[in-house]
């Protein structure tokens, strides 16, 4: 059993998006860096950090539900001798860090977005006995905790790298701004030199996000400075796959979509967040497209970009949809047929906007629009999927499936975590995880394909 005098362990739990796994893995790497030791079980950590997320309901509630596990653990490795703190960070502390304080003493800190930096320091003030639950977190908007490549995790084949932090654009439902401030990007040289560091460790893919992508550098440079920046990425040696994630439809130039289609390293992949198609809708949200743009941009999109798999994400129940909002929404969706889309149901969100509006749809009219978007989307994921069928995509193998028969991976056109995998029956022995295979897709159903590794060319 650990004794009480050697309190040097961490463990960490991260909860949320992307954005939010790489402030994790900058303060596991600052901790590491300073001589503390990462454990995978929590019975056997002397801090206990878990990384939150407060954007929606949904999520505070899986926030504090993680909050009331490490709670319990805290108490538990008390019992048996071990000395644990228990540290909430991220969005849902720099919303409610003093009701986490108030509603759970057993949390012995609440640091926010702005604070990842400090965990180091932290941590020793904890060690040494030091109450900190006064604390509160400072102002949002931060980049001093991002590092250079070296705190990316080292079991899995591809990279995020964060290139910007906070928003700016203030949508009515969107607690972000509040929570992680207006846009900072990173100066394009600290970008390009994480990337190079992420080469050379030997990622195959680089993941580009930040809340608003295709606003990057606009308040450093004055105009939005995505493309100079993928044009000193593709210029990298070696470099692998580049994917951009989250961008607006509203700033997506003409530039950008050729600048993409000329190039190969950059993937024939697109999230755009679109949030609804009513134009009533949209305004009221904030958003600074219209349903006819949409359609225009993504029809440019897909004239431009061979094989373009394109990603959305909409809202329902927002305050004034009506029903001819929500058939608008649904048709727009029959009309464009994404290959992905995930669909939320409105959580009014104190700081927004939208949190007073009236007109809210009763909750069981917004599940059953909720149901029906996804229920469409099956379909359409379906048909998108069973057309690639017989054809060839160059696959990254990361995994083996739970039976052991066939390998797991990823195309250009699957996002980690959020797209459907490919399951790779291998008909070459020396293929392992790590590879890049050619393979032919044989099978398909809505939310999975199935393919046979080939020497058959792309």
């Amino acid at each position: 059993m650990m004794s009480q005098q050697n309190n040097n362990t961490f463990y960490i739990l991260s909860l949320g998006c992307p954005k939010n796994e790489v402030d994790a893995e900058c303060m596991s790497y600052a901790l590491s860096n300073a001589d503390y030791n990462f454990v995978d079980d929590p019975f056997k950590a002397n801090y206990l950090i878990v990384n939150t997320c407060g954007f929606i309901q949904s999520a505070k509630e899986e926030a504090i539900s993680a909050i009331l596990d490490l709670a319990e653990i805290k108490q538990k490795n008390l019992e048996h001798n071990l000395v644990s703190h228990l540290i909430v960070t991220g969005c849902l502390s720099q919303r409610y860090a003093k009701q986490i304080y108030s509603e759970f003493p057993e949390v012995d800190l609440v640091l926010g977005t702005a604070q990842y930096d400090q965990i180091v320091e932290s941590v020793y003030k904890l060690k040494e006995n030091q109450n900190l639950r006064k604390s509160l977190p400072e102002k949002p908007g931060s980049l001093d905790h991002l590092f250079h490549g070296e705190q990316a995790a080292t079991d899995r084949s591809y990279a995020y790298l964060k290139i910007a932090e906070g928003c700016s654009n203030h949508c009515a439902f969107c607690a972000i701004p509040g929570i992680r401030g207006p846009l900072l990007s990173r100066k394009l040289e600290d970008v390009v030199a994480e990337a190079k560091i992420l080469t050379e460790r030997g990622f195959k893919e680089v993941i580009l996000i930040a809340q608003d992508t295709t606003r990057y550098g606009l308040d450093i440079y004055g105009k939005p400075y995505l493309i100079e920046l993928l044009k000193e990425l593709i210029g990298i040696p070696n470099i692998g796959l580049i994917r951009l994630m989250y961008v607006y439809g509203d700033v997506f130039s003409d530039e950008l979509i050729d600048f993409m289609a000329e190039h190969e390293q950059i993937a024939a992949y697109i999230d755009l967040p679109i949030q609804h198609a009513s134009d009533k809708i949209l305004k009221s949200m904030g958003r600074r497209d219209t349903n006819q743009q949409l359609r225009q941009l993504i029809a440019k999109l897909r004239s431009k970009i061979h094989n373009l798999i394109l990603r959305t994400t909409v809202l329902v129940g927002f305050p004034g949809e009506t029903d001819q909002d929500f058939i608008e929404l649904k048709n727009f969706i029959e009309d464009i047929k994404f290959d992905r889309l995930g669909c939320f149901v409105f959580s009014p969100e104190e700081g927004t906007r939208a949190y007073k509006m009236s007109d809210l749809p009763p909750a069981e009219i917004a599940e059953s629009r909720y149901h029906e978007i996804m229920t469409l989307q099956r379909k359409i994921s379906l048909e998108k999927n069973k057309a690639r069928i017989g054809q060839i995509y160059q696959v990254l193998l990361e995994d083996i499936s739970e039976d052991g028969i066939f390998f797991v991976g990823r195309s250009y056109g699957e996002a980690p975590n959020i797209d459907p995998s490919i399951f790779v029956l291998a008909q070459q022995a020396d293929l392992k995880i790590g590879d890049v295979a050619a393979v032919k897709i044989i099978d398909a159903d809505d939310y999975e394909l199935i393919g046979v590794s080939t020497d058959e060319h792309t």
